[in-house]
Parts: structure tokens; C-alpha cells; sequence
């Protein structure tokens, strides 16, 4: 008999997990990492990729549908194809994707659809070189471009979603080159507001470029209008007026979407946080390798899930940053 399906204390029926499969990344992006890096992980403390199997597969077994794979950078965990082909073969998932700067896409595209890749969000947050240097502190944007072409040349990998963080004194000048790309192209950019989750801890309110502004600048140049909002969407997502794509606002800080969240983390580590935000971790890696039966971590994963906090609460008074950055937590 299948279990009962996962619920949080608020009555939200869980069916989204984020699993991190490396704290690595070979960017230090000024949003997420100092310019000189993290302390890693140790490679013992990273879940292997049977034990990320049996956990997923354990979590389907509960309702979670859709799976990302994210980072740090996923790409550059040892043998990332072979984890995705296994995670592929999980009955009950629905939907397998991954979110990656692109810089090995080039060189991984082909393995990773022959796997069962099915969504792709690649992170490019300027289309000029000088500034997408600016911001990653890499002179990465041509082999990243070339990573999206190698994509697109796997029709059955859709949609491809080019993410782009929005930080104000930045992004303003990027909003019409990048709507102009998703005109011309078969990709949908989204906007996502600048959160606080750098490891700098630079973030303040006054750094977040709402998703109104960039879409008011980007309106009056390429008008717009609005598609209805899916369920658990993270972005609003408008089409162009005249028929030539598609644009999303992903609005964290100004517009949380917390009401009808369905998603939960894994970090790389095997801790579970039940918000992005989340200021306590359950830890999954210990009782796994101390034998823990499929029962007593279902336990574990419950009582965790039923404590979900009801929002994240960035804009109200006391918020406190989580310890982690977004590269330690899982994108």
C-alpha cells in the first residue's frame, strides 16, 4: 500500500525537492560566494550517489514528483550523467531537471540528456562579457553561450531557462538586451530578485531590483501581458504582446510566493531544510549510514516537513540570514 502523501503543518502537499549534489562551483558569483571561495566540503561528507538514489526514491514513495538537481555547480561532481541516469529510473518522478552556470554544458549536454535530463535553468546574469565578468569574477560568458547551443540542439530537453539575477545599479541595463534574447530565441529568461543569501552578507533591500521595475523598463520597449500564474509557480510569466516569447519574474522579496509551497532541500551533505530561508536542518546523511530503515527515515522526513515554516519572513523585522550561502545550501 502506498504511503500517505507528504504534507507540511500548514496543510501544503509537498511534491518539489531540490537535492544539491556538490558545494563546489568554479564560479564565486558576488550574490552567492566571496571572491576567494568556501572552505569544501570534505569528500566523505558528501552523500554518495546511492545514498541521494535511496533518499529520492524514498521521497517519491511520499508524493515528490519533481526533482532538481542543483549545486554549487552539479557539473563539476565526478560522473554527474551516471547520478542523473539513476535518478531517472525513480518510479513516481515526473519530472528530472537541473540548474547549472552552463560552463560544462558544452562538454556534458549530450551525456546528461542521454540520462534523462528532462528541464534545464542555466544562471547567465549578463549578456555583455565585461559585466558577466563583473559579477561570476569569471571570463566565462562565450563558453557558457556555447554550453546553451550545445543544449539547444536537444529539442526534447524543454524548456531551457536562462536565469538571471536582478541587483540593482546592474541589472537595469540588462533587461532589454535579455528580453531581445528571449525574442530571438527559443530560450525564457527569468528575472530573480537579488535574496539574502550571499556569503559576503553585502545583501539590503536597497540592493533588490524588484520584478515590477524590470518589467515596467522591459514594457516599454517590448510590451507585455501577463500569463495566468500555475500552481506552486515560482515566477510570474509574461508573453510578448506581439507573439515572440516569453519573460519571467521570479519575485522573492517583493512578491513571496510562500502561500502554496510545495518544495523542500537536500544540501550536499544530506541535511534537509524544509525553506530556502530556513534557520534549522534535519540531518538525513547520519542515520542512512547508521542503518536507518526506510520506516525510520520516513519518520524523520515527516516530522521535518510537518514543521515547514509558513514563509520566510525576509521582509519583516527580525529576519535573521541563514548561517549558509546559497552555493552551501542548493539553488
Amino acid at each position: 500500500m502506498r504511503p500517505e502523501l507528504l504534507h507540511d503543518g500548514h496543510g501544503r502537499r509537498i511534491s518539489d525537492l531540490r537535492v544539491s549534489v556538490t558545494d563546489r562551483c568554479n564560479f564565486r558569483c558576488q550574490y552567492c560566494m566571496p571572491a576567494e571561495g568556501l572552505a569544501w566540503l570534505e569528500r566523505s561528507e558528501l552523500l554518495s550517489f546511492e545514498e541521494i538514489e535511496r533518499l529520492v526514491t524514498l521521497f517519491a514513495s511520499l508524493g515528490v514528483t519533481d526533482l532538481r538537481l542543483t549545486g554549487g555547480e552539479p557539473l563539476v561532481r565526478r560522473d554527474f550523467p551516471r547520478l542523473v541516469a539513476m535518478l531517472a529510473q525513480v518510479e513516481g518522478l515526473d519530472d528530472l531537471s537541473l540548474t547549472t552556470n552552463g560552463f560544462l554544458l558544452e562538454r556534458d549536454a549530450e551525456a546528461l540528456v542521454a540520462a534523462g535530463i528532462g528541464r534545464v535553468n542555466v544562471s547567465i546574469d549578463s549578456l555583455q562579457r565585461d559585466s558577466f565578468f563583473e559579477l561570476t569574477r569569471r571570463d566565462a560568458l562565450p563558453q557558457v553561450l556555447r554550453g546553451l547551443e550545445a543544449l539547444a540542439r536537444h529539442p526534447e530537453v524543454h524548456p531551457v531557462k536562462v536565469n538571471a539575477v536582478a541587483m540593482r545599479g546592474f541589472t537595469e541595463d540588462e533587461a532589454v538586451p535579455f528580453a531581445e534574447f528571449a525574442r530571438s530565441s527559443a530560450f525564457q529568461v527569468r528575472f530573480i530578485e537579488f535574496m539574502p543569501l550571499d556569503a559576503d552578507r553585502n545583501w539590503s533591500p536597497d540592493a533588490v531590483l524588484a520584478g515590477d521595475e524590470l518589467r515596467a523598463i522591459i514594457d516599454a520597449v517590448h510590451p507585455l501581458e501577463e500569463v495566468p500564474r500555475e500552481a506552486h509557480s515560482t515566477a510570474r510569466i509574461f508573453r510578448f504582446r506581439d507573439g515572440r516569447g516569453e519573460i519571467g519574474f521570479i519575485n522573492p522579496v517583493s512578491e513571496p510566493f510562500c502561500g502554496d509551497c510545495n518544495r523542500i532541500r537536500l544540501t550536499a551533505e544530506g541535511k534537509l531544510r524544509t525553506c530556502l530561508f530556513s534557520l534549522h536542518e534535519t540531518d538525513l546523511r547520519e542515520p542512512l549510514r547508521a542503518g536507518a530503515s526506510d520506516a525510520e527515515l520516513e519518520r524523520i522526513v515527516r516530522e521535518a516537513v510537518w514543521q515547514k515554516e509558513l514563509k520566510h519572513q525576509v521582509n519583516e523585522p527580525g529576519f535573521r540570514q541563514p548561517a549558509r550561502s546559497m552555493s552551501a545550501i542548493g539553488g
